[in-house]
């Protein structure tokens, strides 16, 4: 999902203390997609509620979400809007990967292949229209404001970091880098430990931070030959990219030749699905929108334990916990030398 540059330059670990006082833009449907995918049971199956209605979203927001807060970081959410028609192809692709893991996972299930089913399952998880209102009406609840889009959201949370309304976005995806977020925050929503595919081995996943100037200039690119290099991987509005083509051939071309299109003459009988310039400026002008307020509020514990544990049968003694950290982190900011307008953006 989205264009990789993970092996061109080394992120720099970031602890939780370095974003306190810090408001983080996250990708909302890529937060959204890591808890549906991680936060699961020994078999594989997501965690559901009494009624069999999907809860490890619901689980990850509030857990997750409440320790960050505690740690001082303020957390914003952007939710994807109405997707660009040259993204259409991507997410099809997207849709039949799903399909297939599906028919692998209640296979595995069917045939008691624990390491299959948590495999497949986390591939096949989709996150509905219900899925995205329920995590809407959780962070309300919380206190932790959420901007609607009008078409990607992470494209939403660079355009508020260039503007400084929050100091990085946070994605799991590289493509806030070509959209000229100043800082990518990674493995945020994630950290901890990870066990490896088909692997009795566990990693231990923690923050890191790329920061876009120190990137172009290792790398030694600006802005927009860095876009082209990631047409040539594969974006989303491309996603085979050039065939043959990784990032350290596709930087090479660029570097050559200092445009995508007079590097063609090297690439013959390629054809990308949509005019190069256009792609190009999907990353350079996306459909964004000025008309947010952030505003972080004291969470409802009635409302939280109302629709945790009276709707979805959460354990009162845990979300008491997770609510008692939001508190503090509202509490914490909002006293002494931390000033009110610190958590207005």
């Amino acid at each position: 999902m989205g264009v990789q540059f993970g092996d061109l330059v080394e992120p720099r670990k970031i602890s939780l203390e370095e974003l306190k006082g810090r408001a983080i833009a996250f990708d909302g449907h890529n937060v959204i997609y890591q808890f549906l995918a991680i936060i699961r049971g020994q078999a594989g199956e997501p965690l559901k509620d009494a009624q069999g209605r999907i809860t490890s979203h619901l689980s990850g927001i509030l857990y997750r979400n409440s320790n960050l807060m505690e740690a001082g970081v303020r957390v914003v959410y952007c939710f994807d809007g109405r997707p660009h028609e040259f993204k259409r192809q991507t997410l099809e692709a997207r849709h039949q990967v799903r399909v297939q893991a599906r028919q692998r996972y209640e296979k595995a299930v069917e045939e008691g292949d624990k390491e299959g089913a948590r495999r497949w399952g986390q591939q096949s998880v989709t996150a509905s229209k219900n899925i995205i209102g329920d995590a809407k009406r959780l962070l309300t609840l919380m206190g932790i404001p959420w901007i609607q889009a009008p078409s990607e959201g992470e494209a939403q949370a660079a355009h508020m970091a260039i503007k400084g309304s929050v100091w990085a976005s946070s994605s799991q995806d590289f493509d806030s880098i070509l959209l000229g977020a100043p800082r990518l925050v990674r493995n945020l929503s994630i950290s901890g430990r990870r066990k490896l595919p088909r692997k009795n081995v566990y990693i231990k996943i923690e923050p890191e931070i790329y920061e876009y100037q120190k990137l172009l200039t290792e790398i030694g690119l600006t802005r927009e030959q860095l876009i082209d290099v990631g047409i040539l991987i594969g974006t989303d509005y491309n996603p085979e990219g050039v065939k043959g083509i990784g990032p350290k051939t596709a930087i090479k071309l660029i570097k050559k030749h200092g445009r995508l299109e007079l590097a063609l003459p090297e690439l013959p009988n390629v054809e990308f699905p949509h005019p190069i310039d256009e792609i190009r400026e999907l990353f350079l002008k996306p459909e964004v929108t000025d008309d947010y307020r952030l505003e972080w509020g004291k969470p409802d514990t009635a409302g939280i334990l109302s629709y945790l544990c009276g709707e979805h049968n959460f354990s009162r003694e845990k979300v008491l916990a997770a609510i008692e950290k939001l508190d503090k982190g509202f509490s914490s900011a909002t006293k002494g030398v931390a000033r009110l307008d610190k958590w207005f953006g």
